[in-house]
Order: C-alpha cells, then structure tokens, then sequence
C-alpha cells in the first residue's frame, strides 16, 4: 500500500492571480490564496500522488460518510516571513503528530508528517506572495482530512481526502489587538472524558456555537468552558487558557493552566508557553502548574487582590489577553496594565512567541522553509 510520497507530486497552476488584500482589510479565514493541496487516498492502494492545483470547490458524492457521520479533522497552522524574507512555520511536528492522533481515533488514514510538512512547504512557496508582512500578520494554514467513502451506514471509511488551503489573515478576534471578555459557561458542556475533547475534530466545535451567540448577545468574545460538580475552568472555544495568581504564602506569583486529562485541546501554543514558562521565569518569583482550578477559585482570588493577569493561546489567537469574566451575572475584572490592553506576563509571553514564529529569536520551533 502506497505511503505518503513529496516526490509524486503534481503541480498544476493557476491561469489567474488574485488580488492582494491590504492587512486592515484581512478578516480571518475569509480570503484564500490562488493553490491548494490535494491527496487522494484508498484503503486498497494507499495514498496517490499529491496535486497543487487551483483553489476551487469540491465534488463529493452527496452520501459521503463527512456530511453524514462527521469523519472529519484538520489542523491549524500559521507561515511567517522574517526580516530577511525567509519563510518560516512555528512547530509543524506537533501540529501533525496531533493530526495523526485526530485521524487515528475516527478511523481515518496516518500519515508521514515529515512528507506532509513538506508538501504544505512547496504550496506555500507558489503562493508565497500572500504571506502578509508585519507581525500580527501571517499565512494560517488549514490541513483537513474527511472520509469520502460514498453510502449511507455507519462503518469505517475505505476512501479519503487529505487537503491544505492558505488564507492570508491579521488578528483572530474582532476587537483586534485588544483585550476580549469571556462568559464562564456551566449550561453546557464541551467535553467529557474519555470522549474526543482533546482531538482537533469538526464534531466538536459545531456543537459549541450556539453557547457563543448567546455569549455574544451578553457583550463576550467567547465561552469559558467549566466542567464537573466543581465548575473547573478547562478553555475557551477557540483557544487553552491562562491565569496568573499571587500566593501570598510564599509571595510568588503562579501560572496556571488546566492539566491535559483528555478533555482538553493538546495546544501547540500552551506546551511553548509552559516550556518558556519554566525555562525563563525566575524560579524564586513564579510557579508553573498544571492543576485543576474552579471559576469560584479565580473569583475569590479577585476578590481578595490576588488574581494578576489572564490570557489565552492558540495557533488562531497566539496570546490573547483576558479583560473580564461573566460569571453569576456579574463580571470578575482581571487586571491590566495602566493604559493597556495586556497584563505584564501577557505581554512578555506573546513577545517570546512572536519573536520565534518571526525569526527574531533564532529557535529551533521555527522551521524554514527551503
């Protein structure tokens, strides 16, 4: 059966060019470059060749197991061009080691992520030119996996399709650059354990957008999702979340994130923050914990002085900072600093990751492309 194979590859380009979009006119998945990437596979013969072709529509059989049984994931990715115009993608191992965990548990085809890397490299070279310049700015990468077997019944899909689409985009949120305001959401549930929480699946996020309108008609960005009898913070629709509190036992300020139980998205962006975390922060000054915490923790600690910042991460958002939580009909304020929209922690972790994801940090989670 035929492996994932870059030296197969057919390029076939397009007769047009799109037109550049100005960054202030970017709105965030909404433009599309001129190519895309296309892999066709079979339980019988293995992945064919892989296709650069013109971006364009789909034909899937109307009775394909994706619009029926959701078999479906993809992936988030972001390409940056550096001062020297270098082309660069932050940790796309761990993007596909989690989309081949996706893959795995809804019973579609494993690939070789080195040779999909690769191949999303060559298609970003063609259209190199939508890479936006100026940081905040950059090329979000969207890798997507669906069962194209055609009938109606539930079993595992014999057929498949892997494809890759680029959209030139600028901030993730409306609000731009600026804080966001969440809802601590407890009517409804994201995940459960030993369910598909921590896999990056379609199933999971359609079914979180009706809370996020009702969210939205309360004047907030997002859901904070809480779980169990203990109202335990776990994430936001759209991105893992941070707090920081002051432990007035030991006067250390403490980072703190939901640990990974299964119910929880497996973020790129968390693990860099927690690795930095523990490699830069002044170890007699911070602590940096994965542990259960409650949405009544945070408001005590509010309540008391000792809530410090919060902020979320994420390959869409990157490092969003937390301006206030609703919670039993009131607001919990999270701290900011005098006249910005960021606290100081806030501030400093987006820098450790924008300076690598730009090139400006020379590490090894920037990878170039040739």
């Amino acid at each position: 059966m035929a492996e994932l194979d870059a030296s197969k590859l057919k390029v076939t380009l397009s007769e047009k060019k799109s037109k550049l979009l100005d960054n202030d006119k970017l709105v965030f998945g909404r433009s599309f470059t001129d190519h895309m990437l296309s892999i066709e596979w079979t339980e019988a013969e293995g992945w064919a060749a892989p296709e650069i072709k013109p971006y364009g529509p789909l034909v899937l059989d109307p009775s394909c197991c994706v619009f029926h049984y959701a078999f479906e994931l993809f992936e988030g990715m972001k390409a940056y061009k550096d001062a020297k115009g270098n082309i660069r993608i932050f940790r796309p191992d761990m993007n596909m080691i989690r989309m081949n965990k996706s893959a795995e548990r809804i019973c579609l085809p494993k690939f070789d992520g080195a040779v999909l890397t690769d191949l999303i490299g060559k298609l970003i070279k063609i259209d190199e030119r939508f890479i936006p310049e100026g940081q905040g700015f950059s090329l979000y990468i969207r890798p997507t996996l669906i069962g194209t077997t055609a009938g109606v019944g539930v079993h595992h899909p014999d057929r498949a399709l892997l494809y890759v689409i680029l959209s030139p985009v600028g901030p993730y949120y409306a609000t731009g650059f600026k804080a966001v305001s969440l809802e601590a959401t407890d009517y409804a549930t994201r995940a459960w354990p030993g369910g598909v929480g921590d896999k990056k699946l379609g199933a999971n996020y359609a079914p979180c957008i009706l809370p996020q309108l009702e969210a939205e008609k309360r004047g907030y960005q997002q859901n904070l999702w809480l779980f169990g009898p203990n109202n335990n913070v776990t994430e936001v629709g759209s991105m893992n979340v941070f707090f920081v509190f002051k432990n007035p036992q030991n006067n250390k300020n403490e980072l703190v994130t939901a640990p990974l139980d299964g119910t929880i998205l497996e973020g790129v962006t968390r693990d860099s923050i927690l690795k930095l975390a523990r490699e830069r922060l002044n170890p007699d000054e911070w602590e940096v914990n994965e542990r259960y915490y409650s949405i009544n923790e945070v408001a005590e600690k509010a309540e008391k002085g000792q809530l410090v910042e919060a902020f979320g991460s994420g390959t869409a958002a990157v490092v969003s900072p937390i301006k206030k939580i609703g919670w039993k009909g009131s607001d919990i304020d999270v701290p900011l600093l005098e006249d910005k929209e960021y606290g100081q922690l806030t501030k400093t972790v987006q820098q450790w990751i924008m300076d690598i994801q730009y090139g400006i940090d020379e590490h090894p989670w920037s990878h170039v492309i040739a």
